[in-house]
């Protein structure tokens, strides 16, 4: 599970659903899409420290990624391990000196020719992001 550490800066609700944006990596901004409002669960407060967390199989690698794209989590990294075996490659990425993990396909690492130093960026869906307070 890949996990990182930030500031919530922002809420929007709707019903039972919020939209949460997070300080991540200094001046990096990721969005959770949660089932619960601050009316709901105490923890959620613009200012608080939280817990960024999704798995490695929801993470998706983009290179040369071009024009707009409606996942919010778009950010940038570098390659710094390519560990493929069997079906699946295990893509490990340098996120400002956090490490993120992806898992895709070996057939998708080797059509990208990914390999140690490559630019990238990462991307996961709102809805996938869990957040722990």
């Amino acid at each position: 599970m890949n996990t990182l550490t930030g500031i919530i800066n922002a809420i929007d609700s709707d019903g039972s659903l919020s939209l949460v944006d997070i300080a991540v990596a200094g001046t990096h901004t990721m969005s959770a899409l949660v089932v619960e409002t601050p009316e709901q669960c105490p923890w959620l407060r613009q200012g608080n420290n939280v817990r960024v967390l999704f798995k490695e199989t929801e993470v998706s690698i983009a290179k040369e990624l071009r024009g707009q794209i409606s996942l919010r989590n778009r950010l940038s990294a570098t390659v710094t391990a390519v560990r493929s075996e069997g079906m699946l490659a295990e893509i490990s990425l340098d996120f400002a000196g956090q490490q993120i993990v992806s898992i895709i396909t070996s057939r998708s690492a080797r059509r990208m020719e990914l390999k140690v130093g490559d630019g990238v960026e990462w991307l996961v869906k709102a809805n996938e992001i869990s957040l722990s307070g």
